[in-house]
């Protein structure tokens, strides 16, 4: 599919995204048609597995059969039905009954069947209760199918989903069904989505063209980049991961075979399975990424916590947009915390330095850290000074590049991006002032790929303009 077609593909989507919600919240109706499209490829891959295993007993349609072939080997079958779906279990792990695949669900839409809301909601949970991985429980457990959002009665609702599930099955039918289409479809609503909640969007999203800076950055190589993009990262975190992009523009840039595991940690349930799916839309198996639900700033994920420094979990590559100053009530033991213990805890009125030692703890040796954070970082005195100066000494900071106002969905305010090495060869700090490189827009700017090549060519050659990207010694 060309990206003339999937932009068409994904404006389809969003059309009828617009002309079907009606009065419901953006927000909530972006979990409904995300989870259905997601769905959708489910039900895809599935197929395609299902046919691959039954190999020629696999059954052709005959014209005018609205049932799925899956659903006809079932019922002739139904003896063997048992061994093939532990067999599936362990190819996909997931199994989906023909009844629950989307191509029935669409089918009960397109006849309008009073069922449909019922069959649905069946098989959300069938498909979490009878999956092999831990990142396919609970999936669907803030899709609420039974909402007042829907319609006031269960015929109210079952109709609305009706008339939902027919146009997007609709709409998709005009294009390619490879499943690889599914997972660019989905990222182009979650930034549609973005682009129309405002302020809310900072919690799951980072536009693509500020992704795509940092995403380059960690991937080359981090004692000398001039060498250009490393062939391997071992594991790759994101602690405020949101629905997952930024993630998945790393895997974009190093191929899907260049990252061993992806971790993310997400503390909203909802963006938590946003990021789930996404990850699995994009072709990512349910073994090479583990998403924590959870809070970062409490570190309550186990495998975060280990105090024995031999069993470490450390990073080659850490990305991350966190919640913009947030406010935060650190406990008095935090100070002892292994996070925060050698520089000091953040104020209570910006928990933005707290983020950042959270991931700089766990950077490897030889990885790079880069972290999106409020311009006010570089400037704010007290305890934030105190971490930054320490930070500055001990030769952690490699790059600060400041970024244009007005890019982010969430917030006007103009941000940086900090770039952190635990060992890096120059003493000196780069600065990279890219406030003035940016295209203007309707609601939010945005950077060009002549701006982004820029402000990366600068950090991988280190070249010094005297405006530009000006390189001060940090240590003094």
């Amino acid at each position: 599919m060309t990206k003339e077609q999937l932009n068409q593909l994904g404006k389809t989507l969003w059309n009828i995204a617009d002309q079907l919600r009606g009065a419901m919240n953006a927000d909530d109706f972006r979990d409904y048609m995300l989870s259905f499209l997601f769905l959708r490829y489910l039900s895809d891959n599935y197929e395609l597995a299902a046919k691959k295993e039954l190999g020629c007993d696999y059954p052709d349609i005959e014209e005018g059969d609205r049932r799925t072939p899956l659903a006809i080997w079932y019922e002739n079958n139904s003896e063997d039905v048992a061994d093939f779906e532990k067999q599936m279990r362990l190819k996909t792990h997931y199994v989906i009954e023909p009844q629950f695949l989307w191509s029935s669900i669409a089918e009960m839409a397109r006849v309008q069947s009073d069922d449909l809301l019922k069959t649905l909601d069946k098989g959300f949970g069938y498909i979490e209760e009878r999956s092999f991985g831990r990142n396919f429980q609970g999936l669907f457990s803030e899709i609420n199918l039974y909402s007042e959002k829907l319609g006031k009665t269960q015929k109210d609702r079952n109709n609305k989903l009706c008339n939902i599930i027919k146009k997007i099955a609709e709409g998709i039918s005009q294009f390619s069904t490879d499943t690889d289409i599914l997972g660019d479809a989905y990222e182009y609503l979650i930034g549609q989505f973005a682009a129309g909640s405002g302020k809310k969007a900072g919690e799951f999203y980072t536009p693509q063209h500020v992704s795509t800076i940092l995403s380059e950055i960690v991937t080359l190589d981090s004692q000398d980049p001039t060498t250009g993009k490393k062939k391997k990262i071992r594991q790759v975190l994101d602690f405020a991961c949101g629905s997952g992009s930024l993630l998945l523009n790393v895997r974009k840039q190093l191929g899907p075979h260049g990252i061993g595991k992806i971790f993310g940690q997400e503390k909203n349930i909802t963006t938590y399975n946003l990021a789930r799916m996404n990850m699995l839309l994009h072709g990512v198996k349910d073994t090479e990424f583990e998403i924590h639900h959870g809070d970062t700033l409490e570190n309550d994920w186990d495998i975060l916590n280990e105090m024995n420094p031999a069993k470490k979990m450390e990073f080659d590559a850490i990305v991350a947009n966190p919640p913009f100053s947030l406010r935060w009530e650190p406990k008095e033991s935090l100070g002892d915390d292994f996070r925060f213990k050698n520089y000091g805890l953040a104020p209570k009125s910006a928990a933005d330095f707290a983020f950042l030692l959270h991931g700089f703890h766990f950077l490897s040796e030889d990885g790079v850290m880069a972290i999106i954070l409020p311009h006010g970082v570089l400037f704010r005195s007290g305890a934030e000074e105190r971490i930054r100066t320490k930070l500055l000494k001990d030769g952690h900071i490699d790059t600060v590049i400041g970024l244009p106002a007005n890019l982010f969905f969430s917030t006007g305010i103009p941000v940086c991006i900090l770039v952190l090495k635990r060992c890096k060869k120059s003493d000196d700090v780069l600065f990279i002032n890219a406030s003035e490189y940016f295209e203007k827009g309707k609601n939010q700017d945005y950077l060009l790929p002549k701006h982004i090549d820029k402000i990366i060519e600068s950090y991988q050659f280190r070249k010094e303009e005297e405006i530009f990207s000006p390189c001060i010694n940090g240590r003094n």
